[in-house]
């Protein structure tokens, strides 16, 4: 488990929506945060391994042992953060499970649940991102 710091910057918030496709956004310093917002926390995540670095190349290699791909991302909104807060995300694995693929052999799917909370410690958003790979192991 890590945690890290995720300042919601009103800035960041419009050049967000603008990045999926609002237009219209215009600089609103009290604006609540996009429901998919919450992805642009990996950019404070000193862990993130998609993180860009300056003493390694982009895109990052991907590790030898196959990190699989990006299977799905669920946001469970408590409330929605509000620019000018700082977050604490903390990072932690979720659920794992196995279903059999369809060209033989298993698929492994991990969860990594990251959970959102105020200055208070209040809970504002867990986020459940979903990663499956093939899994050469056998599983009964």
């Amino acid at each position: 488990m890590r945690s890290f710091e995720f300042p919601v910057e009103a800035g960041h918030i419009q050049e967000f929506k603008r990045a999926v496709g609002d237009l219209d956004a215009t600089f609103d310093p009290d604006a609540a945060a996009p429901p998919t917002f919450m992805v642009a926390a990996d950019r404070y995540d000193p862990d993130y391994d998609r993180r860009l670095r300056s003493d390694r190349p982009w895109p990052p290699v991907a590790p030898e042992s196959g990190s699989g791909f990006h299977a799905g991302m669920v946001f469970e909104y408590h409330r929605h953060p509000k620019a000018g807060e700082v977050l604490t995300a903390t990072v932690a694995d979720g659920e794992e499970w196995f279903k059999q693929g369809r060209r033989g052999g298993q698929l492994r799917f991990r969860e990594i649940v990251t959970t959102f909370v105020d200055a208070d410690g209040q809970r504002c958003v867990t986020a459940r991102w979903i990663n499956v790979r093939a899994d050469n192991e056998v599983r009964e």
